[in-house]
């Protein structure tokens, strides 16, 4: 586990002033707010290293790619936040080896730490997606999940990917928003925030309110969450862009429908009351939950509901040259 000498430290607490400056300079954002996000952020959505991100993680990625000869040699995270992604991949199969890179420092150390701990042999850069700092032909597989949205130029960053990967390489990027997803999904956030908190002001309710820092803490990050979420995605639009990128064999899948419409007013409530409050019986049965409507989403309603109407969207494509996985 190795991380460049050369990279930034990260900045957990940005100051008024440097949240003001984000605002209108949007890869600064991305360092802010993940940087402040880097530590909490498993536990913020949930992710862990176990069977069940494992099985999760494979899903996504079975479902984008189908049958494919595994696992990949040499695996790139781009934007690998924790390492959700590649490191259930790797532990999963996938992949044998593995890099990370992320704008944000702070999200490069937490997902070596978590490499170091899985005993996985992963090195890290801090690194833009748009200038890949890996040589031309190095990858067998570059993966990312919830990152093409933050990447100001996303053809350009499929370009980068499609230079580091060897021919007959493979990306696959999963958890992206759709253009109608997002709509749906952020209504029912701020509606579900603006519930909780309003009604956790009153007393006897009020064991259930985080301290008004936090919230407060927790409102300048949404002002920068406004920023660093730069795109949505039609799905064909998607599969034309990776095109355009000079891939071949490009597919775009859609995911979660009843299961984004559920999932998210109760993140958005878990954000807003204290963790304490949430016992291991309620996490268990909101992953049931989620678990019975994904099954819906797949088995029903992915045969009546046009695929731009899910909310997330994955893309894969292959660079190319030699024999393709």
């Amino acid at each position: 586990m190795t991380v460049h000498p050369d990279d930034p430290a990260p900045n957990p607490h940005a100051t008024e002033a440097e949240v003001e400056a984000a605002l209108k300079d949007t890869k600064l954002a991305q360092v802010l707010y993940h940087d402040w996000e880097a530590e909490t952020y498993d536990d913020k959505w949930s992710i862990s290293y176990d069977e069940r991100c494992i099985a999760y993680a494979r899903g996504r990625f079975d479902l984008a790619v189908g049958d494919a000869p595994l696992p990949y040699e040499r695996a790139l995270e781009l934007g690998c936040g924790t390492g959700f992604f590649l490191l259930n991949l790797m532990q999963g199969g996938v992949a044998k080896t593995g890099s990370v890179t992320d704008l944000s420092p702070g999200m490069v150390k937490v997902a070596l730490r978590n490499a170091e701990h899985l005993g996985l042999d992963v090195d890290g850069r801090v690194a833009d997606a748009e200038t890949i700092p890996y040589d031309d032909d190095t990858f067998d597989l570059v993966c990312g999940h919830a990152v093409l949205h933050h990447i100001p130029d996303v053809e350009l960053a499929l370009k980068e990917c499609l230079r580091v990967l060897k021919p007959g390489g493979r990306f696959v990027f999963a958890g992206e928003p759709t253009t109608v997803g997002n709509f749906y999904a952020r209504k029912l956030g701020q509606v579900t925030w603006k519930v909780t908190t309003e009604v956790t002001k009153l007393p006897f309710l009020s064991g259930w309110r985080r301290p008004q820092t936090e919230l407060d803490e927790s409102s300048r990050a949404a002002a920068l969450e406004a920023v660093v979420d730069l795109h949505t995605f039609d799905p064909s639009d998607l599969e034309k862009m990776a095109k355009s990128a000079g891939a071949v064999d490009v597919q775009a899948t859609t995911e979660e429908f009843a299961a984004a419409l559920w999932g998210w007013p109760v993140r958005t409530f878990e954000a807003a009351v204290p963790d304490e409050k949430l016992t291991v019986g309620y996490r268990m049965a909101q992953y049931r939950a989620w678990l019975g409507l994904s099954w819906l989403d797949e088995n029903v309603l992915r045969k009546v509901v046009p695929r731009e109407f899910f909310y997330n969207a994955m893309i894969t494509g292959v660079k190319p040259g030699a024999a393709q996985k």
